[in-house]
């Protein structure tokens, strides 16, 4: 373990924000220039105030509606888009993405490892759920990662072959320590499966990587992708909802999955106002900033003092997730309880493990956020398996991060 000084906790976070200042003035840029990539798209569709309007019903005639889908799919650089209230999560705008474009007999292949267990549930591999992919005549097969937690590209050129329908790639880590997807690992990805078979359809789990880095997985060859909006694009501000952008024609089938073949996206109330929809996605860029900020100094101060992080503070990062492996199920509820402990909403609650819904593990959630269960509001969560690991991910404010850090420092690391 490596010998540091014992400082205050204020002291080390000052020491350590000035050992960053080039990471995060390289990170500052970045969200420059994605936020000069949102306005752009907003500057294009003229948006006015008229917009925000809610509407009843059918939905029919929504103005506004249309106008958030054609922001968000010339942000994305999608053909059209789909962005929805009623969609409940990510999981579910990706199965409704799988459920929507396959059909008994294709092929799914993830080839990037074991997808994350809510959307492992969906495929129905390994469960008795009835209605999954599997028990509707899909045929899935993943490709494991590496030893390194890579994509195995000898692998997945072995595997994909003619007959493959659909490949998944997921761009976040879910509750493991392999690596996020950088947008250039994800384009070698796609050109190695376009070289083995060019009518494939690719799709990507986009949750938590939106904004990360300077492209998003559409312009590097992907056909779809999908994520939600109590995550990055969402702002902090968006209290629902999910979003899929792609090909415009695998948009409509999902459309048509989502409402009924041959109404597709003209209908769907929107029964609030939209103008946290329209602002989450503008501040997004910039929310998304101060996650990552936060994520580089919780990373530097807990790799100063011996402890594994993944990823480390120097490394590329593709998502909003940062991991610490901790030694023992109570010093994960402990460092999840201070994360609660110092949330603006439900700061006296008391965590514990838990049944979740579509996990086989118990998993403990710290989440005092505005809106319930938002990623991109700060929020800790793990399983309760080894390796004993937390996963942090968001933040509205890096003030608000920066206190809660300086909390954990005080505990876990000078209180020992």
């Amino acid at each position: 373990m490596k010998v540091v000084k014992m400082l205050s906790s204020l002291q080390i976070i000052r020491d350590a924000e000035k050992n960053l200042a080039v990471r995060f003035e390289e990170l500052e840029e970045n969200a420059y220039r994605n936020q000069a990539k949102v306005l752009t798209a907003f500057k294009k569709y003229h948006l006015r105030d008229s917009h925000f309007n809610p509407s009843s019903g059918y939905g029919y005639g929504d103005i506004g509606r249309e106008r958030l889908e054609d922001i968000y799919a010339e942000a994305f650089k999608g053909e059209d888009a789909l962005v929805r209230s009623q969609i409940v999560s990510g999981t579910h705008a990706i199965s409704s993405c799988l459920f929507a474009i396959l059909r008994p007999g294709d092929h799914l292949l993830s080839i990037s490892g074991r997808p994350y267990d809510t959307l492992a549930n969906i495929i129905g591999q390994d469960n008795n759920i009835p209605d999954t992919l599997v028990d509707r005549g899909i045929y899935y097969e993943e490709v494991k990662l590496n030893q390194n937690g890579h994509p195995d590209y000898e692998a997945i050129s072995a595997t994909v072959n003619k007959n493959t329908t659909m490949v998944l790639i997921q761009r976040s880590r879910g509750y493991s320590l392999r690596p996020a997807l950088s947008i250039e690992v994800i384009a070698k990805m796609v050109r190695l499966v376009r070289e083995k078979n060019s009518s494939i359809i690719i799709m990507v789990d986009n949750c938590y990587g939106e904004f990360v880095e300077l492209q998003e997985p559409l312009e590097c060859g992907a056909d779809i992708m999908a994520g939600s909006l109590i995550k990055n694009p969402g702002g902090g501000l968006a209290p629902s909802g999910g979003y899929i952008t792609g090909k415009r024609e695998l948009v409509e089938r999902v459309a048509y999955h989502l409402t009924a073949p041959g109404l597709g996206k003209e209908m769907g109330a929107f029964l609030i106002n939209k103008r946290t929809f329209f602002q989450g996605l503008f501040l997004a860029p910039h929310v998304v900033l101060q996650a990552l900020k936060s994520a580089v100094l919780l990373a530097y101060v807990f790799e100063q003092y011996g402890y594994q992080v993944s990823p480390r503070w120097n490394e590329a990062r593709a998502d909003i997730v940062q991991a610490i492996l901790l030694n023992n199920p109570d010093e994960v509820l402990q460092f999840c309880q201070l994360v609660q402990s110092n949330s603006p909403v439900d700061s006296d609650l008391t965590l514990e493990f838990g049944e979740m819904p579509g996990y086989s593990d118990k998993i403990v959630m710290a989440a005092g956020t505005f809106v319930q269960g938002s990623s991109i509001e700060l929020s800790c969560d793990a399983p309760l398996r080894q390796p004993y690991a937390v996963y942090m991910q968001g933040g509205l404010t890096y003030e608000h991060n920066r206190f809660v850090i300086k909390e954990l420092i005080d505990t876990l690391i000078i209180g020992k």
